[in-house]
């Protein structure tokens, strides 16, 4: 079956506006220059899991409803007595976006989810890993609109990684910043 000709609203806004802007901004001679995101992996690491394996597996399913792609689930590598843990153990769970599924997700991150986040004063403009990576921390999983609040038993934290081709951290800033990340001032 093929796929249907559907661009995000993220994409043409970053088609239409914010490349020209970028190139006026940061003086590019070559189109390929300008920075563009590449991906954002999700992940989320569930400590108790050591005890109740269904607890990854849980993780797992509300982290494919809020990607809207199959989550994958982690497993431990080595074995380490102090946290009761034991090699081939679920740890976690994660899951790679690429193209529509990512700036699908980006839109619904800055418009829908992060205003719900409670005392929200803006996300920190130091989580750049100096390669034009940005990383996030979310608290609770529960502020995704996919989420069934009631039925949701426990409510886990998780880290969202947004890659860039940017080469510096300024270029990735200004990159989603023109994406309206909301950057505590």
């Amino acid at each position: 079956m093929a796929e249907t000709a559907y661009t995000p609203r993220l994409r043409t806004e970053y088609d239409r506006k914010i490349k020209s802007a970028l190139t006026e901004k940061f003086g590019y001679a070559n189109v390929m220059q300008v920075p563009r995101l590449d991906k954002v992996v999700l992940n989320m690491g569930i400590g108790e899991a050591v005890n109740d394996r269904k607890k990854a597996e849980t993780a797992a399913a509300d982290l494919t409803l809020i990607a809207g792609q199959k989550a994958v689930v982690t497993y431990s590598r080595v074995a380490i007595a102090t946290f009761k843990l034991r090699e081939n153990q679920p740890i976690g769970c994660k899951v790679t976006l690429r193209k529509t599924k990512m700036y699908e997700f980006i839109d619904r991150l800055i418009n829908v989810a992060l205003p719900r986040v409670r005392d929200f004063r803006g996300l920190n403009p130091k989580s750049f890993d100096g390669r034009g990576n940005y990383s996030l921390g979310i608290k609770e999983h529960i502020i995704f609109p996919e989420i069934d609040f009631d039925k949701a038993g426990e409510s886990w934290g998780m880290d969202i990684t947004v890659c860039t081709t940017a080469t510096t951290d300024d270029e990735a800033r200004a990159l989603l910043t023109a994406f309206n990340f909301p950057f505590r001032q």
